[in-house]
């Protein structure tokens, strides 16, 4: 009996790691600010014809209100209670996206803010997305509701109630986090609470969550919260299926809390990922793209099944959270869609696509004073549609790189390949690398300032195939590049290192 209630145990754990994508789906992209109108529209749209797995979007739960600056992105992650109104829409109009994005097999995940409430320097009244009433200094969220016995106050032991030192786990984990209220996550009514706002997600349809500032929680504490939770609505998920997660842990090394203490719960944020990538490609530092032969666990990065990855997030494309000025954003096109290609090329980690908007930058000794700016905004602070321009971009400052056709078509791409392995790899012990999958996928860079020209083993059939990089298949030709590849499964490859594109992708389904 106890054999058998270890294995459940265990299977129960290990389904949390599954990201319930739909069969043949492979990646995520992080819709950042998006209003729950334009994530329906865009899963009926976009992402499901193109095979994309799913969407993480912005904490759904009610926001404080903040006016100085003017409505910031980061007022999100200070909630004031669990009710679903925010400026991306209310709860019916959270339900409609679920429900839609479901029906086209684009799954949702939500960025669940679990950790605190909002700043202590909040005030008090009703200035919330929803109008609830609060007072920070008494630690009054009646909407929850929560009191002053419901914060960690106590237990922090810094005089200022603030983490002081990264170093001490203890205040990593009980003491306020830039002045958040840290809830008392010890206690079964708070943990209770936010098992109700999750159940009610789940309830809702949504495939899993992103726990926000998972490393300032005691990961018992989330496992107990986690064992809260129902199995997935089964209206779109087999039944038994556990909810995704994946937890925010920033570990680039050199502190005592290290993601492998979250495995218990979930997958991890590999924050190293986007950081090292970064580098290598910028070519800082003596880094060369031919060093990433043995990429993933070779480079001291968490087991690929324990992790998910990114290139960049919403907090380190503004220079906060993690990886410094080498994290690549699409503020350098030209590199950025490299350094996504490669992740959705590679088979390590469990992958999410950045999705973004523009803002005005000021940099001021080095540092971007604007980095706070919210989404696209009217001058009520209700956040714009997001439009299509007739080219298929984005309008009204919606960067949607998860629409440039180099990061759609490697979506795909990694769809196709899924399950291969990583094969025939070549390099020219510098900037210019090739690598294959299988024999479904093969993809080639020149990081070089020099032209490539290079007969290489692809592993894949013999035929004409699309470069879905400068174009794609569409009916029996391309609408961009050709590659032939020869009966003993070698072709020639040609890259200008001038090139807008300086890579070039195939795989079987782009064949002639």
């Amino acid at each position: 009996m106890k054999v058998l209630l270890l294995l459940v145990a265990v299977g129960l754990c290990w389904a949390q790691y599954n990201p319930n994508v739909k069969s043949g789906r492979t990646a995520i992209v992080h819709l950042f600010e998006w209003r729950w109108a334009d994530i329906a529209l865009e899963c009926e749209r976009y992402l499901g014809p193109y095979g994309f797995g799913g969407v993480q979007i912005s904490p759904p739960n009610e926001n404080i209100i903040v006016t100085n600056p003017w409505r910031p992105w980061w007022e999100r992650y200070q909630p004031i209670s669990y009710k679903l109104c925010t400026r991306s829409g209310n709860e019916n109009q959270f339900k409609d996206m679920v429900t839609r994005c479901n029906n086209v097999g684009v799954h949702i995940y939500v960025d669940a803010v679990i950790n605190h409430m909002c700043g202590s320097g909040g005030g008090s009244g009703t200035h919330s997305t929803c109008g609830s009433y609060f007072n920070a200094g008494t630690k009054d969220f009646s909407a929850v509701p929560y009191s002053a016995s419901d914060f960690n106050d106590g237990k922090c032991k810094t005089a200022s109630g603030e983490i002081e030192n990264y170093n001490d786990i203890n205040q990593v984990r009980d003491c306020r986090l830039v002045g958040l209220l840290d809830l008392a996550l010890e206690k079964d009514y708070v943990r209770s609470k936010i098992a109700e706002y999750m159940n009610r997600l789940i309830d809702i349809g949504v495939a899993g969550f992103r726990l926000d500032a998972a490393k300032h929680m005691w990961p018992g504490d989330i496992k107990a919260i986690l064992d809260k939770l129902k199995n997935l609505n089964t209206q779109w998920f087999p039944a038994g299926t556990r909810p995704f997660i994946y937890q925010e842990v920033i570990d680039l090394g050199g502190e005592p809390i290290q993601g492998s203490q979250y495995f218990g719960n979930g997958r991890v944020t590999e924050f190293k990922y986007g950081a090292k990538l970064g580098t290598v490609i910028r070519k800082w530092n003596g880094e060369k793209m031919s060093y990433l032969k043995n990429w993933g666990e070779g480079w001291g990065f968490m087991p690929s099944d324990r992790s998910l990855v990114f290139v960049d997030n919403h907090d380190n494309q503004r220079g906060h959270g993690a990886g410094g000025a080498s994290i690549l954003t699409f503020w350098d096109p030209r590199l950025y869609k490299m350094a996504v290609a490669f992740m959705l090329a590679h088979p390590y980690g469990f992958t999410r696509i950045m999705s973004s908007y523009r803002w005005t930058r000021n940099f001021q000794n080095g540092k971007d004073v604007n980095d706070w700016i919210g989404p696209p905004s009217n001058s009520d602070g209700s956040t714009k549609a997001v439009t299509i321009n007739a080219d298929s971009t984005c309008g009204n400052d919606w960067v949607c790189e998860h629409r440039w056709r180099q990061i759609r078509n490697m979506v795909i791409f990694r769809n196709v390949v899924n399950g291969q392995p990583l094969s025939n790899w070549w390099d020219n012990g510098n900037n210019q690398v090739a690598f294959g999958r299988g024999n479904r996928g093969f993809i080639i860079f020149n990081n070089d300032d020099w032209y490539l020209n290079q007969n290489l083993q692809t592993g894949l059939p013999a035929g004409t195939y699309c470069d879905v990089i400068s174009g794609q298949k569409e009916g029996s030709s391309c609408t961009g590049n050709q590659v032939h590849v020869a009966a003993n499964g070698i072709a020639n490859f040609q890259i200008n290192n001038q090139a807008e594109d300086p890579f070039i992708a195939i795989h079987v389904d782009a064949k002639l």
